[in-house]
């Protein structure tokens, strides 16, 4: 997943019956948009266990963090469970100081957030 600078990828895989979406790059006022529609594309229709991997995010916006606060209601509506993992020491940062830590799971890697889901 080799990602430019001012760019955001995702990836979407199943993993032991859990949907990753694994995030790479950077978001910020270029891109939200399309982060935010592509990360609701990529839960539509899950319901169950989604685990959202920003292990090659390097930088998130205000924006960028309400689609994942956003993504976590939505799927808590639809009583899935739902946790971020293996974030860079800025994410996790951004994620604390916006409070979002005590909102959502936040695991260190994506074994620990897959087994901790599904258990």
């Amino acid at each position: 997943m080799a990602v430019q600078k001012n760019q955001v990828r995702m990836q979407v895989d199943q993993i032991e019956g859990v949907l990753v979406i694994s995030v790479a790059g950077q978001v910020h006022g270029l891109n939200s948009r399309e982060f935010h529609d592509n990360l609701y594309k990529g839960i539509i229709g899950y319901d169950s266990f989604v685990v959202l991997d920003l292990e090659r995010l390097s930088y998130i916006n205000s924006a960028g963090l309400r689609s994942i606060l956003l993504v976590a209601k939505s799927l808590k509506g639809r009583n899935a469970r739902f946790a971020v993992c293996s974030l860079s020491d800025s994410v996790k940062e951004s994620i604390k100081v916006a409070g979002f830590d005590k909102i959502i799971d936040v695991f260190e890697s994506r074994s620990d957030a897959i087994a901790a889901i599904t258990g």
